[in-house]
């Protein structure tokens, strides 16, 4: 059985060798001992109320209960921005006209921004590529939403996500190539391990202040503005089926889009019900829709895929699936519809 738990201390090594797969790009999850050691104990912390909230941050692993193995991560935020700045490009307009030559020119710009200060944020998915099969990404991205929903006061209203811009197979990003190179006369993979460890006050001092002319930039960097690696395209499809969407922000490494979202605009928060246990012997009904389904143990949190009526009032569960999410009979479970297909939204 697969199912979502908070990241502990041993996973370390097993997130190590994730990081080691993403092949750059995911700034977030750097292959740095140190880092991902700090991330965890930070997020230990955060469920321990031992932070405060710009510093808060939720970790989650999914793992095989057949082998325990943490074969994918994702995280929450909670409000970004407050501690550290978090910057993205603003995809504007500026508007240049002489009356007196009847010269009236519409010019596309990025500038540097803050304005989703205090959001909380949809981070660091990724799932090893010999699990990506069946539903194991969908239950990996989604199972935030029940948490969120669970526990709505630990997060604010706008929830947004960085999605990874193109890059080739050798980890060229022909935004940086055309942007960040220029003023930051670094590699993207140094840029991209000096963000994801923490090191942030470069682009503050380096990246300038005034409005760039998208025309100015290289064809190829202006064609991928906005737009999302290949691999990254079932993420943004299953977020833009919860309900996010692209606002014009894009990363200021790779020009990748950022997606938003008022967190109670969030189809899986919105739609999500509270379905009393029953621990049941019986085999399970295979016409039942597929459900992400949540308990509500706040230290213990657990989600898996199963199947369940959520206009019932009652879901039944196996004593298996019980012990796994440390639940049982008369308790609670979060449901929701998976919802896998974009036109379901």
């Amino acid at each position: 059985m697969m199912f979502i738990r908070p990241v502990e201390r041993d996973d370390l090594p097993q997130l190590l060798a994730l990081a080691g797969k993403t092949g750059g790009g995911l700034t977030s999850l750097p292959a740095d001992s140190k880092t991902l050691s700090a991330r965890i104990e930070r997020s230990i912390q955060t469920w321990q109320d031992a932070l405060p909230r710009a510093e808060q941050g939720y970790v989650f692993v999914l793992a095989d209960s057949s082998s325990g193995k943490a074969v994918g991560i994702c995280a929450i935020e909670v409000a970004v921005g407050l501690q550290d700045p978090w910057y993205n490009f603003r995809v504007g307009t500026q508007v240049h006209a002489s009356k007196e030559l009847n010269v009236y020119n519409v010019l596309p710009t990025l500038s540097l921004s803050n304005d989703h200060t205090g959001s909380s944020e949809l981070c660091t998915l990724f799932l090893d590529p010999e699990y990506r099969d069946g539903k194991n990404g969908y239950l990996l991205s989604k199972s935030r939403f029940l948490f969120m929903a669970e526990f709505r006061q630990h997060f604010m209203d706008k929830v947004v996500a960085e999605m990874r811009g193109v890059s080739d197979e050798q980890g060229r990003s022909p935004f940086w190539d055309s942007v960040g190179s220029r003023f930051f006369s670094m590699a993207f993979a140094d840029a991209d391990f000096l963000s994801g460890t923490g090191q942030k006050a470069f682009i503050a001092e380096l990246m300038p202040k005034h409005p760039l002319y998208i025309d100015y930039l290289s064809p190829e960097a202006q064609a991928v503005i906005g737009k999302v690696h290949p691999q990254t395209a079932p993420a943004r499809a299953v977020l833009e089926a919860e309900g996010f969407r692209y606002q014009n922000y894009v990363d200021i490494f790779d020009g990748g889009p950022t997606l938003e979202c008022d967190i109670d605009r969030v189809r899986a928060i919105r739609k999500s019900r509270l379905l009393a246990v029953t621990v049941s012997d019986a085999a399970p009904d295979e016409s039942l829709p597929l459900c992400l389904v949540a308990n509500s143990d706040y230290q213990q949190f657990r989600v898996m895929l199963l199947r369940a009526d959520v206009d019932s009032g009652s879901i039944a569960i196996s004593p298996e699936v019980a012990q796994q999410m440390k639940c049982q009979s008369g308790d609670n479970l979060r449901v929701v519809k998976l919802c896998t297909e974009e036109k379901k939204a």
